[in-house]
């Protein structure tokens, strides 16, 4: 079949990039989904499984994901930036349906961390081929907007995660695996037949590996994929770059892991009102600020080719005394408040990360590089995951949400003194 599997009418369509949009939309919200329910279903699956009443075990769990997910972010970016992005997100996306669905029949500790270890390597496949698509179909004005709204898939994942317990507490936890496997494994199949590639921008990078002689032999391959490490690394703006996105990804990863325990704990009630409460918040408000945050950033752009780094650096400067809120206050209208500036925030900052990218790394290594920022963004994610589960034993969830925000603002210092961009648009 054609790697780019498409015909002329969708090419010539100004209509389909934001059809491209609206499918990786689908996507990303399973994706959110299927990692996030399990953070609110541990009171219903401890039941079960003794190991999860320890909130350390717990931690475990949830840092296994993301120590996979790490791990395989940059061979998913090399390999994305190599074959058919269509068929990559097709594929992880069925394979991870498929082990949610699988999880609804663990029975021990051991099985649910290994089936959540197979998770973090098929959705770690998404994310570089899902953006890097969305960025070859968007090459102009629109972006951090087209970027912004397919987070939003993201952020209404999670939300609809957030009733993982609900959902469980009216069925079982099993059943709530079951049907949310179905559902992604039959999205899959709507994808095979609706999603394409950008024919042109398919071509170019085809004949960008054809020009480099050898390159298409497994040694070539090899060599290529050397090559590409060695130009981002050799990048202080890349440095820059992987800082400025795995500082707040700590902040950003407590919060899809543990804001539901620290709305519970802080707010004195139960997990299954504490998770729709957390997730619903953070949700809607990242919504808000990821669209908020590609308009801003499309216009302001046009005028200064910092506007993407400024409109950044405005998002996570949100972020800081939101956590400090968030780690001190212990009344609803303080955590809730909280949580919406958060959201806000992280959302601004989330739409621009690969805009702010490609202004930095051509298209042939745009999918590779957003790997490696994936990796670097989820091993962070992972440390604090872990940390805050002891954190949590210990009584002192909500200072270690609080102490994140120094953090975030040595992000901004780094973000606002090295990020220079000289084009919109890098290419070779």
């Amino acid at each position: 079949m054609n790697t780019f599997d498409t015909g002329g009418a969708a090419q010539r369509s100004r209509i389909y990039p934001w059809v491209v949009v609206g499918l990786l939309w689908g996507v990303a919200l399973l994706n959110y989904m299927d990692r996030q329910m399990l953070s609110t279903m541990r009171d219903a699956m401890q039941v079960d499984i003794a190991e999860l009443r320890s909130a350390a075990n717990f931690g475990r769990l949830m840092a296994i994901f993301l120590w996979i997910y790490g791990f395989v972010s940059p061979v998913a970016g090399a390999v994305a930036d190599r074959i058919s992005r269509k068929w990559l997100i097709v594929g992880s996306l069925f394979v991870w349906s498929a082990v949610t669905f699988g999880m609804g029949y663990a029975e021990t500790f051991g099985q649910l961390y290994a089936l959540r270890a197979v998770m973090g390597v098929s959705e770690a496949l998404y994310i570089p081929a899902g953006l890097a698509m969305i960025a070859d179909w968007h090459r102009d004005r629109s972006r951090s907007l087209a970027v912004g709204i397919h987070m939003t898939g993201l952020y209404t994942g999670q939300a609809i995660g957030g009733f993982g317990a609900t959902v469980a507490a009216a069925f079982t936890w099993h059943t709530t695996f079951h049907w949310f496997g179905v559902i992604g494994m039959v999205y899959a199949l709507v994808l095979v037949l609706c999603l394409h590639e950008n024919r042109a921008a398919v071509v170019a990078r085809r004949l960008n590996r054809e020009a480099v002689r050898g390159e298409e032999s497994v040694a070539g391959r090899f060599r290529a994929l050397l090559k590409g490490f060695g130009l981002l690394f050799s990048n202080v703006a890349f440095w820059a770059i992987l800082f400025y996105f795995a500082a707040p990804s700590l902040p950003g990863w407590a919060t899809k892991n543990w804001l539901p325990t620290l709305f519970s704990d802080s707010l004195g009630i139960s997990m299954d009102k504490a998770g729709p409460i957390a997730t619903i918040t953070i949700a809607v408000s990242s919504f808000v600020g990821v669209i908020v945050g590609g308009i801003l950033s499309d216009r302001w752009v046009r005028r200064n080719l910092r506007g993407r780094v400024y409109t950044g650096a405005i998002g996570l400067g949100m972020t800081i005394p939101s956590l400090l809120l968030l780690g001190f206050s212990h009344s609803l209208a303080g955590i809730v408040g909280a949580g919406l500036l958060f959201g806000v925030g992280y959302g601004i900052f989330d739409a621009n990360n690969m805009p702010i990218l490609c202004q930095f790394v051509s298209d042939r290594y745009r999918a590779t590089a957003y790997g490696i920022m994936n990796m670097t963004g989820v091993f962070a994610g992972a440390a604090v995951t872990s940390i805050l589960g002891r954190w949590t034993d210990g009584g002192d969830l909500g200072m270690g949400f609080a102490w994140l925000s120094v953090i975030v603002a040595a992000a901004i210092a780094i973000q606002l003194r090295f990020l220079r961009p000289k084009t919109d648009n890098m290419v070779d």
